[in-house]
């Protein structure tokens, strides 16, 4: 039996698809990880990886192996949270403004349920596309090519125009009003204008940073705003805004809930995915 150490380098480099990454994750430097791999081939007397200049790639008696090793460390894991507990006092979320207020706060209780109680909300500013694998479960927008062990997309990504009902009386069509354009990854009106053949102008004269400030000038009546609809939901059921449009951009990238295997035990995983959908 070769030493665990061993087997923790090879399945965190393979999942991470580096050395460098894998080192990172477990604390180690690169070399180290690269040494107990190398001790690992020449005990199981094949090579697990194939090491090219600057990147890795799994042999096929390494992705033979793979599977077998996940599941004794997910077993060994879960058992011992399960006799012993887990140690955490608190799950720890990172999210941007936007997402903590328009997605998060409605979910609170649910969420605070999973934690027991002891909750840590912390807002992210920059690094959107950054989510590193660390005690913290993140909330990241994106395509969905996570290295994390837990993901789960909060919701498919759907963009229709948006504007408060008193900014529509004294107009015939909705096209000829103010718009208002937000910063970030998302499709702005260059894409709708084009994909929906509608003018190019009027050009957005009021620009956010994030994406709960752009909505609150909509509600206040300061313009057309690209919502996306699963995140202005509660402004629809309010009233304080209505769709413009039948029409729905679809997008391929939308937010993850991403968190490596220190930020929640795995029996506690499948209760948040569901506390926070």
């Amino acid at each position: 039996m070769p030493p665990l150490e061993w087997i923790r380098a090879f399945e965190s480099a393979a999942r991470n698809g580096s050395f460098t990454a894998a080192a990172a994750e477990m604390g180690l430097t690169q070399s180290a990880v690269s040494q107990r791999i190398t001790h690992l081939e020449r005990q199981l007397r094949t090579a697990l990886f194939v090491r090219r200049a600057r990147t890795i790639a799994l042999t096929l008696e390494g992705e033979a192996w793979l599977p077998h090793v996940r599941t004794a460390l997910d077993g060994l894991r879960d058992s011992s949270e399960a006799l012993f507990g887990d140690g955490r006092q608190q799950i720890t979320i990172s999210a941007s403004h936007s997402i903590v207020s328009l997605w998060l706060l409605p979910r609170l209780d649910k969420i605070k349920a999973v934690s027991g109680g002891k909750l840590s909300v912390q807002t992210m500013v920059l690094g959107a596309h950054e989510a590193a694998q660390d005690d913290l479960i993140r909330v990241r927008y994106g395509s969905g090519n996570w290295p994390h062990k837990h993901a789960v997309r909060l919701f498919d990504e759907a963009i229709t125009p948006l504007a408060a009902p008193q900014l529509l009386e004294n107009t015939d069509h909705w096209t000829s009003l103010p718009r208002i354009t937000c910063a970030g990854p998302r499709p702005g009106w260059n894409t709708w204008t084009s994909r929906f053949n509608i003018p190019s102008t009027p050009l957005p004269d009021l620009r956010f940073d994030t994406f709960s400030s752009a909505l609150a000038a909509a509600e206040a009546g300061l313009g057309v705003l690209l919502g996306s609809l699963p995140l202005c939901a509660t402004a629809l059921r309010n009233g304080t805004l209505v769709r413009l449009s039948d029409d729905i951009l679809h997008h391929h990238e939308t937010y993850w809930v991403l968190a490596g295997p220190d930020a929640i035990a795995r029996a506690d995983w499948h209760a948040l995915s569901i506390a926070l959908q």
